[in-house]
């Protein structure tokens, strides 16, 4: 278990100290084409604020919030469902304990699965 800790932490240092190390510039012509690129994207950000202002600011942003709250809910509703009726089942058919919770746990972990792509979605398309 020792061994597995410091190899893990020998992992992180190198992650951590490896980018830094490795992203100082390499010359002198690198200096002019960082800026350029800086410059552009600072203008592309600018770009996409007022864009954003012209839509509307942030409103836009509301209708993915409020998709991914009806998401959170009907998850919620639907695994306190399941756990209900898993209960239930289990009280009125102790031996059937064990194929109860089976199906139980394989339905949440769909529900689950479905709500993540949800999610994503709402976040993916809120713009």
């Amino acid at each position: 278990m020792k061994r597995v800790l410091q190899t893990l932490m020998l992992g992180v240092m190198v992650v951590c100290f490896a980018g830094p190390a490795l992203a100082q510039p390499t010359g002198g012509g690198a200096g002019k084409e960082k800026i350029t690129a800086l410059e552009q994207q600072l203008k592309a950000e600018q770009d996409a604020q007022a864009l954003a202002a012209k839509r509307g600011g942030f409103s836009w942003y509301l209708g993915g919030a409020f998709g991914a709250g009806l998401v959170m809910l009907g998850a919620g509703f639907g695994i306190g469902k399941i756990g209900s009726a898993a209960v239930e089942g289990i009280a009125r058919q102790p031996e059937a304990a064990a194929k109860i919770q089976t199906a139980m746990i394989i339905s949440a972990a769909l529900i689950e699965g479905a709500t993540f792509f949800a999610l994503l979605v709402c976040m993916l398309f809120n713009k």
